[in-house]
């Protein structure tokens, strides 16, 4: 691929003086550069790959975790089979420490096999390694929507290109990284795969980054066209909002990265892929006519500003159109599943 524009990044960032809330106003990722290089794991992964995994080790309870292998061949790219009838590795639950012990054997191998952990709660596989390496979380945002912090160890391995629902921070803490980041806007241009099953939970684009195939995919010319690239050190912090897709390539032959995953929405607000998944089922194949009537309707008690469709009601028979809260999403859940049921 040519070469991309660079994510905006910010330098001389104090760790305790990070602008969380405008950062994610901006709704642009944004590097802030070594923010977390005082971090012990930080310092000892730079002195070297096995300093870390000893480092890692040290906090080790021995909760399993699951534990993605790939034959040299896969390149790091963890993805579909040819057909998309399977997955090109193999998924297994073992002990952390052995998995380090693993990537340790191959590490002067020029073509080891690809050994991956991703998305490990840290507090669960980790007790403790927290306390010592963390983010200073001291917006107020942080104390109603408190973060999922997961760790994500590996060889040089890709996550192929794929969005999350959360606002994410990833910290870089062992090793190199490439984020190669898309706006949202951009979901049509990257050939998303099938719904399920995905190699990792959520759904991933379908074209190879290290060689596009523009005959098969040509509006990923569209898409690279609103690509930014970030490139990651030990100690840097990348935050981008919820949503934007990207395709995450870790460089070196042992990397960690650990990140906060939050959103600015109570845990009672359902996921809007249960949304996605009931609409292609309920209005997908609808006539065109119908399709558009349902658009004005969703923009309208959906998309517009969420007072509006209740505003000329009074307050007392304004029901789900109300502001939601737990206990009328527990009767909107109830109903819902009684529907489905029928």
């Amino acid at each position: 691929m040519a070469d991309l524009p660079r994510t905006r990044e910010l330098t001389g960032i104090a760790p305790d003086a990070i602008p969380y809330a405008e950062l994610l106003a901006s709704q642009q990722p944004t590097i802030l550069k070594g923010v977390a290089r005082d971090w012990p794991l930080v310092r000892v992964g730079l002195e070297s790959p096995l300093a870390a995994m000893a480092y890692v080790k040290s906090f080790y309870g021995g909760h399993p975790a699951i534990v993605l292998t790939g034959e040299p061949e896969i390149g790091g790219r963890f993805f579909y089979n040819e057909d998309v009838s399977g997955f090109n590795f193999r998924s297994e639950r073992g002990r952390v420490d052995e998995f380090l012990d693993r990537i340790a054997a191959g590490l002067d191998e020029a073509e080891a096999p690809s050994v991956y952990i991703g998305s490990a709660n840290l507090a669960t596989h980790l007790p403790g390694l927290r306390d010592h390496n963390d983010l200073v979380l001291n917006d107020p945002m942080f104390e109603a929507s408190p973060p999922l912090v997961s760790i994500w160890m590996g060889n040089r391995t890709t996550a192929s290109c794929h969005y999350d629902m959360s606002n994410n921070m990833a910290v870089c803490v062992a090793g190199h990284r490439r984020f190669t980041l898309f706006p949202p806007d951009q979901g049509a241009n990257l050939y998303p795969g099938p719904l399920e099953p995905t190699p990792g939970g959520q759904v991933v684009s379908m074209v190879d980054f290290r060689n596009p195939d523009y005959d098969r995919h040509p509006r990923f010319r569209a898409a690279l066209a609103q690509a930014q690239v970030a490139e990651l050190e030990p100690g840097d912090l990348l935050i981008y909002p919820a949503m934007w897709w990207h395709h995450v390539e870790a460089l070196d032959p042992f990397n960690i990265l650990i990140n906060y995953w939050w959103n600015l929405v109570p845990a009672w607000i359902d996921t809007p892929q249960t949304t996605l998944l009931h609409a292609i089922w309920s209005l997908r194949d609808r006539p065109a006519s119908e399709k558009a009537a349902w658009r004005e309707l969703f923009d309208y008690y959906v998309f517009g500003p969420p007072e509006t469709a209740g505003a000329h009601l009074p307050e007392a028979a304004r029901g789900n159109l109300g502001p939601m809260d737990d206990a009328r999403a527990r009767r909107l859940r109830a109903m819902l599943l009684n529907r489905l049921n029928k």
